[in-house]
């Protein structure tokens, strides 16, 4: 998948184009919470438990984003005992993503913050 052509680019291509994927991607990185999970599992493995406790959500919660996460194949799961341990895919694409995220930040400083669809009005109603 290749998002960055920058000649040719046709606005009404289809899904075959990667532009669907992508947005399923970002979609994965579209919650605070499951950014919030991304960023503490890239100290390392946890448990659920663990995870609601350091980030102070309900387990169904924390339960649901990493569903959501594994979908998207930024995160595995593996059982140990009975917990399920989480761990990150990819993690250094994912530093660079987060280091590409907050150079893009600082170009645009509050734009996105005040954006009518997007900022955090919105958030707080999700």
């Amino acid at each position: 998948m290749t998002m960055t052509k920058a000649q040719g680019v046709d606005a009404h291509a289809g899904p075959a184009d990667g532009l669907t994927a992508a947005a399923c991607l970002f979609h994965g990185f579209a919650d605070s919470s499951r950014i919030a999970l991304l960023r503490h599992l890239a100290l390392g493995e946890h448990r659920v438990v663990d995870l609601t406790a350091h980030l102070g959500l309900a387990q169904s919660t924390v339960s649901k984003h990493l569903q959501c996460l594994r979908d998207c194949g930024l995160v595995t799961a593996r059982p140990e005992g009975r917990a399920t341990v989480y761990s990150l895919n990819h993690s250094d694409a994912l530093t660079d993503l987060w280091t590409a995220a907050e150079r893009l930040l600082e170009a645009t400083g509050d734009a996105v913050v005040l954006c009518p669809n997007y900022g955090t009005d919105t958030l707080s109603d999700a």
